[in-house]
């Protein structure tokens, strides 16, 4: 599970792979509920937009907040049933949270390491993410926010080094750059077919 990434700060990055422009933020490091950068696109207007969101997806019906602190992750293998997560999953809500590295536990010591992961060409990761809006009762504020998408990472050659050796291994799905657009236009069904440890990147321990 990922508690902890790093929202990209390479503008030439996303401009070359986008076409938008990074907005400036005062967040680098990325908790639940914290901002972090996600890129998605209207299904209604074709349209690409980025911008900030919370890290921990709140849906419509959530009564506060808080409910975000325990949907930062969301497997692959039921988010379409999970109420928090298939209203906007089946809605197609699917987006790109533009990442410059993410951190997993390793135990590998003995201890738990906390450890820095990053594409193995140290180029900025577009993961794999369902987004909704949320509207805060008292102020009208709508909050969008998201959840990364997890797959079993048992067979992945760096991210099986991860967690607990009795805890099952999972990673978050950062996308090769040419499944972006794939991910963005996808329905329930080819979403699915895209979380794969085959559409992940290589993929490094770094310092």
């Amino acid at each position: 599970m990922c508690v902890q990434y790093l929202t990209t700060v390479n503008i030439d990055w996303v401009k070359a792979h986008f076409d938008l422009d990074l907005p400036t933020s005062s967040t680098h490091d990325v908790f639940p509920t914290y901002p972090g950068t996600i890129i998605l696109k209207s299904h209604n207007t074709q349209r690409t937009a980025i911008g900030p969101a919370r890290f921990g997806l709140i849906p419509s019906w959530a009564k506060d907040e808080d409910f975000g602190r325990k949907t930062y992750n969301a497997r692959s293998e039921t988010v379409s049933q999970k109420p928090s997560y298939k209203q906007a999953w089946s809605q197609r809500h699917f987006a790109l949270a533009l990442a410059d590295a993410f951190y997993e536990p390793c135990y590998e010591s003995g201890r738990a390491v906390r450890t820095k992961i990053q594409q193995a060409n140290r180029e900025p990761m577009a993961i794999a993410s369902l987004w909704d809006t949320w509207t805060e009762p008292e102020t009208g504020e709508l909050i969008v926010s998201f959840s990364m998408l997890t797959i079993n990472a048992n067979h992945h050659p760096l991210m099986n080094r991860c967690h607990r050796s009795e805890d099952e291994k999972r990673t978050v799905v950062p996308l090769r750059p040419e499944l972006f657009n794939d991910w963005l236009n996808a329905t329930p069904d080819t979403a699915k077919s895209l979380l794969s440890l085959d559409a992940i990147p290589e993929l490094i321990f770094s310092d």
